[in-house]
Parts: structure tokens; C-alpha cells; sequence
């Protein structure tokens, strides 16, 4: 259950949340929220770079509060870095809702 969680707040959750807050530009909307997913690039400098029962919340260098932070001020600035911010924070909600299964 929670790799399906874990994988709809990646991939389909950012679709519909495109769609209801920009229906007009939903699909260039859902290509931004998308590659905010490249913050996990962070994962590259761990060792080992994956660990099942690891926390990337505060582990990752892109995963720590201070970077959080910078995620949230971006939803005070304009489109398209609203949408990146959208995009950062709810990835991190995702990595930390899997926190808590572990």
C-alpha cells in the first residue's frame, strides 16, 4: 500500500492538482510539478544511494528543512516558480508520509 500511496502522489496526484488549479495550462502545469522530481538527484551523493528503510527527509541534502523553507517562500513568488514550489513541497510531503511507515 505504500508504494501505490507513495507513487499516486508522485505521478497522478500532481496531474489532478494541475488540472484544478490551472485548467487552461494543466498539461504545462503537470510537466513542471513532474520535474520537480529532480531533487532527488540528492540521492545520488548517499551511500549506498538507495536504502529501503531510510528517511530522506533531513538526510538528503535537497530533503532538509532549510531547502523546505526555500520551497515554501517560492509559493509567495509568480508562475512558474509557484508551481515549482507546489511541486517541491508536495514531494516532500510524499517522502514524508513514507517516513511514517517506517
Amino acid at each position: 500500500m505504500q508504494t501505490i500511496l507513495h507513487y499516486f502522489l508522485h505521478l497522478i496526484f500532481p496531474g489532478l492538482l494541475a488540472y484544478a488549479l490551472y485548467p487552461k495550462d494543466w498539461k504545462r502545469t503537470y510537466l513542471i510539478l513532474l520535474a520537480t522530481m529532480l531533487v532527488d538527484l540528492d540521492h545520488l551523493l548517499a551511500d549506498p544511494i538507495f536504502q529501503a528503510d531510510r528517511c530522506s527527509i533531513g538526510f538528503h541534502p535537497l530533503h532538509t528543512w532549510p531547502a523546505i523553507l526555500v520551497y515554501f517562500i517560492l509559493l509567495f513568488l509568480p508562475r512558474p516558480w509557484r508551481i515549482i514550489g507546489i511541486g517541491l513541497l508536495l514531494h516532500m510531503l510524499t517522502d514524508w508520509i513514507d517516513c511514517q511507515w517506517m
